[in-house]
């Protein structure tokens, strides 16, 4: 299966690993870790040698409560890091936002992907990446991420969230993106419980027989906290665990803050497979 994303093309016979670069200082792992253009691109750089085949550059924190920033502030967060990436690194990168204009922004600085936590679904944003050449994901999110966590609710979470991803695929694909540039995330932790988390990993086949490349993100969220324990520690292996399942479950790439050690496992997911 070939993702295309601008002047990439990624073969996704083996598990790929997304490595997260958060510029931001509210983000729920690393927030004010990263948030200098300097310490941002020395990040990226970073998780690049240990292996990320692909960059996701945020400058918005999306986790629960979390509150929206200006456009503006997103801008002079994200597109100063992109710009110097893009003349350093020989990785795809994506952009984490929902905003049109950032995405618009973004690919004219060199970003690749966008990653969209809304699925193309604020105004113009679909416009943007039909009329460019870079891939797009699109994720599933019930609310909004300032109140998503108060009360999810689903009847059949697995049936929504596939029926959702399945209708924004459709929509993307009528506005003339190519299903080789279309990602699809079933959105773990953005308006869902820990139950509804469970169903959806223990039946991830279903996502995966819409036939779009799939992209897991799960790596430090409250689900694994809940599960091993809160610590650094017990989120890295509870991490790993995670992505290894889901790879091996048929996701295609992994959205990571622990590039290295994700890496060496799915490298026995990838001889196993």
């Amino acid at each position: 299966m070939i993702f295309n994303c601008g002047k990439y093309q990624l073969n996704l016979n083996r598990p790929h690993v997304m490595g997260i670069v958060n510029v931001t200082p509210d983000s729920f792992s690393d927030g004010g870790k990263f948030n200098t253009t300097h310490l941002a691109v020395e990040h990226a750089l970073q998780l690049a040698a240990e292996g990320a085949d692909i960059l996701d550059i945020g400058g918005e924190s999306t986790r629960p409560s979390a509150t929206p920033v200006s456009l503006d502030e997103e801008l002079s967060r994200v597109i100063p890091v992109i710009e110097a990436l893009s003349k350093v690194c020989a990785l795809p990168i994506s952009i984490d936002t929902y905003k049109p204009e950032v995405m618009r922004q973004a690919i004219v600085a060199g970003a690749n992907i966008v990653n969209d936590i809304r699925a193309l679904q604020e105004p113009g944003a679909l416009e943007v990446v039909a009329g460019s050449h870079v891939g797009v994901c699109l994720m599933h999110m019930q609310g909004l991420p300032k109140t998503m966590q108060l009360d999810p609710n689903y009847h059949d979470v697995v049936a929504e969230v596939r029926q959702f991803l399945l209708d924004r695929l459709n929509v993307a694909l009528s506005c003339g993106i190519d299903r080789s540039r279309i990602l699809l995330d079933p959105g773990f932790g953005f308006g869902k419980t820990r139950a509804h988390n469970i169903l959806l990993i223990q039946h991830l086949n279903q996502l995966v027989d819409i036939g779009q490349p799939l992209l897991v993100g799960l790596s430090r969220k409250a689900i694994l906290g809940a599960i091993a324990g809160g610590d650094e520690q017990q989120k890295l292996h509870a991490g790993i665990a995670a992505s290894v399942v889901s790879s091996m479950k048929g996701a295609n790439i992994v959205r990571v803050h622990d590039v290295k050690a994700t890496v060496d496992a799915l490298k026995v997911v990838a001889a196993v497979l």
